[in-house]
C-alpha cells in the first residue's frame, strides 16, 4: 500500500534509514540536499512501513502544486533494499494519478515496464586513482599537461563562497533569467553554510579563471557546477580542478559528473572516461498540465 505524506508527517529517521540501506542510494534524495534545493517543498510516497520511499518535490504556479525536480537535483525516484519493477510501477501510477507533473526524474537503478524517456549521466566508481587516470582519453591527458609558463604562474586552491560568488555570477551559462541565477547562487550559499559544498579555483597570474562547485557526502562527490572565464578556456583549468578532485576522493567515493545533454559538455565529461548511467524521467508540457487540470476540475464538479 502506498501512502502520501506531507513534509511534516514524514518520519525522517525511517526515511533516512530506508535511503541509506537502499540499492539505489542517491545523495540527491537525502533530507539535507532536498531541503536546500526545494526549500522544504517536498512530500513523500511510502510503501508499507517505509519498505520503499519516493520523495516528490513540487513548486507552486498560480497557487497550483506542480511536481518538478528542483534546481541541481538531477535524480530522485524510488528507494528500497532491492529494485522491483512491480513496485516501481505502483509508485509511477500513483504519481501520475495523484499529481500534476512537469518533470520528475527517477534514479539510474529504477526499472519499469512502462516506456519512459531517458537522459544521460556519467559516473566514475570508487577505484585506485592510477587506474582511473589510465583510462582518461589521450586528449584529456594532454590537457592536463600544462605548459611550464602556466605551471609557474598558476595555483589551485579551495575558496570560500564569498570568493566564488562574483566569479560565478559573471560566468554563469545556462540560466535563462536573472532570477534563475539568483536561485542557483542561493542554493550554493546554503549548501556551503551547511558544510556540504566546496568551491575550488584555478588561479592564473593571481586571477581566478576557473571555479568548480562540488557537493560531498559520505559516499559521493557530485560536480554541481563548472564556471570558466570565456577568454581563458584553452588553459584547461577546469580539467585540472576536476582531476585534482577525483585524485583526492576517488578511492573512497563515487565521482558524479551530473550528466549533460549539451554536446560539448558531454564531450568534455567523456574525456575522463566515466561510465554512462542513463536514468528515466517523465515530463509533461505546460499544455498537458492545463489539460489535466481542466479534466480534474470537470470531474470534481460532477
Amino acid at each position: 500500500m502506498i501512502r502520501r505524506l506531507l513534509y511534516h508527517e514524514i518520519d525522517f529517521e525511517k526515511y533516512t534509514l530506508c535511503l541509506e540501506n537502499a540499492a539505489q542510494r542517491k545523495y540527491s534524495a537525502t533530507k539535507t540536499f532536498l531541503d536546500i534545493t526545494s526549500d522544504k517543498k517536498w512530500e513523500l510516497l511510502v510503501y508499507n512501513d517505509y519498505e520503499a520511499v519516493m520523495p516528490v518535490p513540487y513548486v507552486f504556479k498560480s497557487g497550483i502544486k506542480i511536481v518538478h525536480n528542483p534546481m541541481l537535483c538531477q535524480q530522485l525516484g524510488i528507494f528500497s533494499k532491492e529494485d522491483h519493477v512491480e513496485t516501481n510501477e505502483l509508485f509511477l501510477n500513483f504519481l501520475e494519478k495523484n499529481y500534476l507533473i512537469r518533470i520528475y526524474a527517477f534514479n539510474e537503478f529504477n526499472q519499469f515496464k512502462s516506456s519512459l524517456k531517458s537522459k544521460k549521466n556519467f559516473l566514475i566508481l570508487a577505484e585506485n586513482y592510477e587506474t582511473v587516470y589510465a583510462k582518461y582519453s589521450p586528449k584529456r591527458k594532454r590537457k592536463l599537461r600544462l605548459d611550464e609558463d602556466i605551471v609557474n604562474n598558476s595555483e589551485t586552491k579551495e575558496i570560500t563562497f564569498g570568493e566564488a560568488e562574483y566569479f560565478i555570477k559573471e560566468n554563469f551559462i545556462g540560466a535563462n533569467k536573472e532570477e534563475d541565477i539568483h536561485s542557483f547562487i542561493l542554493i550554493f550559499k546554503k549548501m556551503f553554510e551547511e558544510g556540504c559544498l566546496k568551491f575550488s579555483a584555478f588561479y592564473l597570474n593571481r586571477r581566478i579563471i576557473n571555479v568548480i562547485a562540488t557537493y560531498f557526502d559520505e559516499h559521493t562527490v557530485a560536480l554541481l557546477g563548472t564556471f570558466n572565464d570565456k577568454d581563458s578556456v584553452k588553459i584547461s583549468g577546469a580539467s585540472v580542478l576536476i582531476d585534482s578532485c577525483i585524485k583526492q576522493n576517488i578511492e573512497t567515493k563515487i565521482f558524479d559528473f551530473e550528466g549533460s545533454e549539451i554536446p560539448n559538455v558531454e564531450e568534455f565529461f567523456r574525456g575522463f572516461r566515466p561510465e554512462l548511467r542513463p536514468y528515466h524521467l517523465i515530463e509533461y508540457s505546460k499544455k498537458d498540465i492545463i489539460k489535466k487540470l481542466l479534466s480534474l476540475k470537470f470531474i470534481m464538479k460532477r
